[in-house]
């Protein structure tokens, strides 16, 4: 027999009555308010996620001995409904012990053993390493989408938005080093392992945000996330084209605000044979704006479908990130993408939604 390491609470002392007709109400109730959780279970295959994890991030060498590790499916899913529901490792671990519906969804009900804090954590931080981990289910998910009928179509539409993390409070000089990749002169191994020095300060509407920007394709139809990247909140949007340009769109087009109006942004487009769509900035001195504040509007109309996507994503709890890494918020970011995801194709399926 095991011995708790904890002692049992007061609390816990007497048993509730085993009533089936009380324990069959509950149930029935329960259901009405897990239905979209019960929804993604059912449209998400997560062994297939965990596989495509296994494969992007093997287990460690086990040939020492141990405690057997929790499957991988059962850490996915318990990481998936941490970021769906935005809560901490020590949150996530005690709703897990607290909700008979996350103990189903995780395959734990009736097990001696659930994942804590501690669990959780290191086994993102093996989906962290190289930012495979994240990748892998994302890409795995996008795939199911697919397959379900729903491919990118409509368009692409191509926009960043600021994800804000901790402000550290520094000197300038101290700053200047932080961004040079240095430690800065009396700083502890503490203080620096409490610092987020990958974060950067960028200037939006005249307000200044530090922290972290995810770049977003998402498709016009179904306001689907179908590329993502994330970087330091000071990179250029158009920097980042190249990496979210989604050639699986059945539309050949690609719509964007006016962050992205340069020359090599139309050449990228040029080059992949896409039309088109980003707004243009006015010339300085330009009197005559009619056609070109035309030409936007019609543009937009379309182009802010994407920021629907980004209120879901602030939703989930998405915007703010609390790791000290990029590559710890990276896969934070990407999880919460998948998390939103998984949200609307529950919602496009309820709808019935044609693909």
């Amino acid at each position: 027999m095991i011995t708790p390491r904890i002692k049992p609470s007061a609390f816990f002392q007497d048993k509730p009555a085993t009533d089936l007709f009380v324990q069959e109400h509950r149930q029935a109730k329960l259901g009405s308010y897990v239905a979209n959780l019960a929804a993604m279970d059912g449209l998400i295959d997560f062994c297939a996620v965990a596989s495509a994890v296994d494969v992007a991030c093997p287990r460690g060498d086990r040939s020492k001995g141990g405690r057997p590790p929790y499957p991988t499916e059962v850490m996915v899913r318990m990481a998936f409904l941490q970021s769906l529901y935005n809560l901490s490792d020590e949150d996530c671990e005690h709703q897990v012990l607290d909700r008979m519906s996350f103990q189903r969804f995780c395959r734990l009900d009736g097990q001696l053993h659930i994942p804590d804090a501690r669990t959780l954590w290191s086994f993102k931080q093996r989906l962290a390493k190289g930012g495979l981990g994240g990748r892998a289910i994302f890409d795995e998910v996008s795939q199911q989408l697919q397959r379900q009928g729903y491919i990118p179509r409509g368009g692409q539409i191509v926009d960043a938005s600021i994800v804000q993390a901790p402000i550290t409070q520094t000197r300038s000089e101290e700053r200047q080093a932080l961004n040079e990749g240095k430690a800065p002169e009396g700083w502890s191994t503490k203080r620096l392992q409490h610092t987020d020095r990958d974060a950067r300060w960028t200037k939006k509407h005249g307000k200044s945000f530090y922290g972290y920007k995810v770049h977003s394709n998402v498709d016009a139809r179904w306001k689907l996330i179908r590329r993502i990247a994330i970087t330091p909140a000071n990179v250029d949007d158009g920097q980042t084209l190249q990496a979210v340009v989604d050639t699986a769109n059945t539309r050949g087009r690609l719509l964007a605000d006016r962050g992205y109006d340069a020359q090599g942004s139309r050449e990228l487009l040029a080059k992949h044979k896409l039309r088109d769509g980003i707004a243009r900035r006015a010339k300085p001195g330009q009197e005559a704006r009619q056609r070109l504040d035309a030409r936007n509007r019609a543009i937009n109309k379309t182009r802010a479908r994407v920021e629907h996507v980004f209120a879901g994503l602030e939703q989930l709890g998405g915007k703010v990130v609390r790791a000290m890494t990029l590559a710890r918020n990276e896969l934070a970011i990407t999880l919460k993408c998948v998390a939103y995801n998984a949200k609307r194709l529950v919602w496009l399926v309820s709808q019935g939604a044609q693909t």
